[in-house]
């Protein structure tokens, strides 16, 4: 399984329709309302915003007014057949003029997302876990080092300290041998 490196976009031209892909990586799907919120008002005079996400096995799309089947599908099948997770693709259409019927809408739409895909870099997701990581204050120069390289998603600070992290699962073993309790919230994939 794969992932974009980062947030990429993209344009092509079929029949006077200028397509914009956007692709964005989300840990998420909660994000993606505020993310084609933000790209309405980007492009505010485009006629269609369809999309499609794979999120941690949650998988949607949306045509967008275009006839049923013929952007979001087509989109979510692209990132499915590159075997993408935690990725959204919001193709922007300008329409140009000319109708290019539901077979051609289909072949642009996927080829607005195959190009977008090749054009930016990938990197491999591995099986990893979302944890809290529960320690005392006497513990936190030890963890902050040991959690150098790892991606901390959000820090509590009360009598004891809660950190949220993504960790490749392997990590866990670090957390035992360093005496710092640790509780499972979900299993993720991760940057490799």
């Amino acid at each position: 399984m794969y992932t974009i490196k980062s947030n990429y976009k993209s344009e092509i031209i079929i029949k006077n329709s200028k397509f914009i892909t956007l692709l964005y990586k989300i840990d998420n799907p909660d994000i993606v309302n505020s993310i084609l919120d933000e790209t309405k008002k980007e492009y505010p005079d485009a006629t269609h915003y369809c999309y499609g996400y794979v999120s941690n096995n949650i998988k949607k799309s949306s045509d967008d007014g275009e006839p049923s089947g013929t952007a979001g599908i087509p989109i979510l099948k692209v990132l499915e057949a590159n075997d993408l997770n935690n990725v959204l693709a919001i193709v922007v259409r300008y329409f140009g003029g000319i109708k290019l019927g539901a077979n051609g809408l289909i072949r642009a739409y996927t080829k607005a997302v195959a190009t977008a895909i090749q054009e930016t870099g990938l990197t491999e997701l591995i099986k990893g876990l979302m944890v809290d990581i529960i320690f005392n204050y006497k513990q936190i120069k030890n963890v902050d080092y040991l959690l150098k390289d790892i991606k901390i998603n959000n820090k509590s600070f009360d009598d004891l300290i809660i950190y949220n992290i993504s960790i490749p699962i392997a990590f866990t073993d670090v957390l035992k041998n360093n005496h710092i309790e640790y509780k499972i919230i979900k299993e993720i994939d991760i940057e490799k």
